[in-house]
């Protein structure tokens, strides 16, 4: 869907080339100034805007070239973080092997899921996992609390025994936001990650503010709500006030909504496309809107 609505924007003219729809120094070389978050469990900072790879990397061998070049691009504008699961078909693998093949495996700070039932299932995408990426996830979670209090004991060994630096739990649904909380309160976790985007902004409001008071890092998904968002502004020209942030496409408007939030670690756009890569990379750099300028984008957003 996200590949189809960006199309579609460029067919009525609402972007143009690659070139137009970002800085002209994002095409070529990575500068500094890049946005980075803290996160709190080690002090460590990481790029404010990852990569997901839900629908994005699960491809056959016509279509890893294509793959190949997303990956390599993303890491030359600065990204770091790609996230994936198990559940992701062969996203794992495939991502494991592109990287190895750009010889950029240690540039990147992988982090995956696990996404199954009973202990030895759990340790057996563990070890999936470390194979296809050619070494350990820097970050493991319990994808969708799936099993969880089984799946964060195997979790809570590896980190204990430094075979992983950091454990998390995640869901996608502003239904389950109170099960995070519940996990936040009670348990010793470095990240959650949780839904957000413009549209949805329910996290905003308790979750998200928690886990800064306690000390937990926070990725988002579903940053664009699988493309909807571009589908919901199609008609709709940029506000002339967004070039104030450095905003220059719908895409950087809506993840620095997201990343202008304090709250916030990272957050995971999902592409296919080296052009969305260069549009989505575009908003780690620059100015973040503040307070008003947040408030004024969902008003913009919503009329």
């Amino acid at each position: 869907m996200e590949k189809m609505n960006r199309r579609t924007f460029i067919q009525q003219g609402t972007l143009a080339s690659t070139s137009l729809m970002a800085p002209a120094w994002l095409t070529t070389t990575t500068p500094s100034g890049q946005i980075l978050r803290t996160i709190p469990a080690t002090g460590e900072k990481i790029p404010a805007i990852g990569m997901g790879s839900w629908l994005t990397f699960d491809v056959s061998s016509s279509e890893r070239a294509s793959r190949k070049e997303v990956i390599k691009k993303f890491v030359e504008l600065g990204g770091k973080t790609i996230d994936s699961s198990p559940m992701y078909g062969r996203s794992e693998q495939v991502i494991g092997e592109l990287a190895a093949e750009l010889g950029i495996s240690e540039k990147i700070w992988f982090a995956t899921k696990v996404w199954t039932t009973g202990e030895s299932a759990g340790k057996q995408q563990i070890q999936n996992s470390t194979r296809f990426f050619k070494t350990a996830p820097t970050l493991l979670q319990v994808h969708n609390l799936l099993d969880y209090q089984t799946q964060i004991k195997t979790l809570r060994e590896l980190k204990e025994n430094g075979k992983i630096r950091y454990i998390g739990a995640t869901h996608y649904l502003n239904s389950n936001h109170e099960d995070l909380a519940r996990l936040i309160k009670t348990e010793s976790l470095d990240f959650i990650q949780v839904n957000l985007s413009i549209r949805s902004r329910a996290a905003e409001n308790y979750l998200l503010p928690l886990a800064k008071d306690r000390g937990v890092a926070v990725i988002i998904n579903r940053p664009f709500e699988t493309g909807d968002l571009f589908q919901m502004v199609q008609n709709k020209p940029l506000p002339a006030w967004a070039s104030e942030w450095g905003i220059s496409t719908w895409a950087a408007f809506f993840l620095k909504y997201i990343i202008s939030n304090p709250c916030v670690t990272c957050t995971i756009p999902a592409t296919r496309q080296v052009a969305h890569v260069v549009e989505n990379m575009a908003a780690a750099y620059g100015d973040l809107p503040d307070a008003n300028a947040r408030k004024k984008m969902i008003e913009y957003f919503e009329k």
